[in-house]
Order: structure tokens, then sequence, then C-alpha cells
């Protein structure tokens, strides 16, 4: 017998901690668990790919293959939700998951510790991308579900928590990791990855109620709607309003994606040993998961804004400082070093925990209720250009500059998109409090 998650017919009356708890089976669980397990893999995928016979520019391009599918994955996800709905799209993507993670286990872990060949190569990126791609689904689909789920007024509440999901599993996943590859040998991990996608699956197939989980995609099974005057008037207004919010979005999208690469980088320009980065990166992450709450409190309460503007400005002056420091302090003591990669990662990490759940709420705001799915395709879509070019507008300051000023760069970005979204958001998105309702 299936819980129903709270939607609009059944929600009326609920508490939000009780409406909130009613999501914990069908949407939290399974996607703190498949967290955990794609956290835990991602460090790992370049050492594998190393053991495989890959060269070190090689094996680097692997983890390009989650941010290129993030680009062009959405809108077929989309498809595939709106026409078989969210329940089975997600309970089949989950099973590729598992099965491919097998498979993996199977065929790549003998060839561990040097006996790789181009075989075991070509199987590892095939893997890899079938392994991206369900992991898109599954992103789009509880996106898609929250969006109808959840009650306006708390609509911010859950979707920050649901960030914040995200965060824990990141937090746990490399850990786990570490404990299972101890025990056997990195090809461990994919097993990790296979038993948290295993659960999470059951998990969506029990609890998730079919109905409701096709609420978010209008089309149905029929396919795509009809081509209408209205509709297009309809999908080119939301498109404005989606390249007007996503301007100033995408510069927080890409500091998320590039701190993992510039902190680290000038950690060691700083002389920093990685015991001390990954301590400064523990600090921070403890940070931001504190304020997973507090920041969709402040977005129902007081509106996009009050959360939006301050996590864009916050984490441009953290990587603004960190550039700053990161220059002045170069050459400095021990104590210097860590103070400079420190004060700059703890201001970045309190801009990124109040924006804990910011992209995807502002994704539901600006998709219509009808067709929701294939619209936040779209706005996925959107972002994932933005995931994919960070990476390479470090890597060209880099070849001409210093790190520092790749991070002056994208702090310079981030400043620029908070003073854009003061100006965007009270117009687009809902005001908050009583206005909100």
């Amino acid at each position: 017998m299936t819980t129903p998650a709270p939607g609009p017919a059944s929600r009326g009356g609920r508490s939000p901690a009780a409406v909130l708890r009613g999501l914990v089976p069908s949407v939290y669980a399974p996607s703190l668990l498949e967290f955990v397990g794609l956290a835990a893999l991602m460090p790992v995928i370049p050492l594998l790919a190393r053991d495989l016979g890959f060269s070190v520019p090689q094996a680097a391009a692997l983890s390009t293959i989650f941010g290129l599918t993030s680009f062009l994955g959405p809108i077929p996800a989309g498809r595939l939700i709106s026409r078989i709905g969210a329940r089975a799209a997600l309970v089949i993507t989950g099973c590729l998951l598992v099965v491919s993670n097998l498979l993996a286990f199977v065929l790549i872990a003998p060839a561990l510790g040097g006996g790789g060949d181009l075989v075991h190569r070509i199987m590892l990126v095939v893997l890899l991308l079938v392994m991206a791609a369900s992991t898109q689904v599954w992103q789009l689909g509880r996106q898609a579900y929250l969006g109808t789920a959840l009650p306006a007024t708390m609509r911010a509440r859950g979707m920050t928590l649901f960030g914040g999901v995200i965060r824990v599993g990141e937090v746990i996943g490399p850990l786990l990791g570490a404990v299972v590859m101890a025990a056997g040998s990195m090809a461990w991990v994919f097993l990790l990855f296979a038993l948290t996608a295993a659960a999470g699956t059951v998990m969506v197939a029990v609890f998730l109620p079919p109905g409701e989980a096709r609420a978010g995609g209008a089309t149905g099974r029929r396919g795509r709607a009809p081509r209408t005057t209205a509709r297009v008037a309809l999908d080119r207004a939301v498109l404005r309003r989606m390249v007007a919010v996503g301007v100033g979005i995408a510069p927080v999208m890409m500091a998320r994606v590039n701190r993992p690469v510039i902190v680290p980088l000038l950690g060691d320009a700083l002389g920093l040993d990685p015991v001390w980065i990954s301590v400064v990166f523990g600090i921070s992450a403890a940070l931001e998961i504190l304020l997973v709450i507090p920041a969709g409190t402040l977005m129902d309460r007081y509106g996009r804004a009050a959360v939006a503007v301050p996590c864009a400005l916050v984490m441009g002056a953290g990587f603004l400082l960190l550039a700053l420091l990161g220059t002045v302090w170069a050459g400095g003591s021990g104590t210097a070093a860590v103070l400079a990669l420190l004060l700059p990662s703890l201001l970045i990490g309190l801009g990124n925990g109040l924006g804990s759940g910011i992209v995807m709420t502002l994704g539901i705001d600006v998709s219509p209720v009808h067709g929701r799915t294939r619209y936040l395709s779209w706005w996925n879509t959107m972002l994932g250009a933005g995931r994919l070019s960070a990476p390479l507008l470090v890597t060209a300051i880099t070849l001409l500059a210093p790190v520092a000023v790749a991070g002056a760069a994208t702090g310079a970005l981030c400043v620029a998109g908070g003073l854009w979204l003061t100006r965007t958001l009270p117009r687009v998105t809902p005001a908050g409090g009583t206005r909100g309702r």
C-alpha cells in the first residue's frame, strides 16, 4: 500500500511541516540516496580513467560528460517525463542507473591496475553517459513533481530543503566512498552507487503517486500540445521571463561549478597541502547546510529577491576577496595562507547556503502550471549552458593569467548578476508574505 505525498487535493489544511514530512519517502529520501552514490563516484572518475590508460587531459575531460548532459539532456528528459509520467520515468532510469553501475563493476574492475585497453576505456565512457542521462531525468522529474506537490506559499522551503538534501549527500558520499574503497578497491564505488540507486528507485516506485506525478507535464501520453497562436505567444512570454531571470542567476551556477576548481588551485598556489584544503571545504560545507531552512523561510516570507540577491552578492564578494588575499598573502606564513583560503571560503559558503534551492525555486516560479515539465526542461538547459561554460572560462583565463584572476572574474560576474536580480526578480516572482499568498 502506497503513502501518497501531499498534492493539490490532499494538502489542504495541513501544516508546512506535515506537507514536507509527507514528501520525505517519495522525494527527499530517494534524492539523498542518489546524491550519496553520485557524490561518491565523481571524485573517483579521473582516478579510474587513469588506471584504465587515459591520459591526464582525457581523464579530466571525462568529468565534463555530466556537464554536457546537463546542457543537452533536459529537453529529451522533459519529453520522456511528459509522455510516460514522472514515476515511470524515474523508475526506468533508476533501473538503468543500477544496471549501468553493476556492469561497470563487473566489466571494468578486473581491468584496473594496468590491465585496461581501448575496449575498457570505451565501456567506461558509455556507462558514464548512461549514468549522466539517467541523472538528468531524476533531477527534472523530482523538480517538476515538487512544483505540483508544494503549495505556492511554501514552495521555497520545499525546494530549499531539496537543495539541502543534495548538499548533505555531497558531504556523505565522498566519506562513504572512502570507506568502501578502503575495504575493497576503487571499483567498489560502482557497487555503492548501484545500492543507493536501487534503494531510491524502490522508494519512488512505492511512495510516488502515479496520478500527481503526471500533473507537472500537461501533455501526457499524447505527446506535445498543438502549436496554436496562443501557445506560441505563451512560449515566447515564458522564454523572455526565463532569460530575464537566468541572466542574473547563471553567474551563481557558474560560481558553484568554478569553486571546486579555483579554491584548490589557489590553495596549492599558496603552498597548502591537500589536507588543509579539504578542511577548508568541510568547514564551508557545514556552514551551507546550517543555512538551508532559514533560506527557504526567508524566500517564502519576503520574496525571492531577499535571498537570491544576497546569495549572488555575497558569493561575488567571497570570490573577489579570495583573489585579493590569494595575491596579497602569496608567499606568506602558513597561518596567512590558511586564512587567505578560509575567510573567503566562509563568505562563499555563506552566500551559497543562502541560495540553497534558489535555482530550482526560480525555475518553478517562471514556469506555467500547465506543461511545467517542458518549460522546466528549457530552464535547466539554459542553466546547463552556464555549467558547461564555467570551467571553460577558468581554463581560458589560467592560460594567460594566475588563477586568482579567474576568481576575480567569477566574483565580478556574481556581483553583476546580483545587481541585475535586484531589478528583475520583484517583477516576475512571488513577492512573499501576504502578497505571495
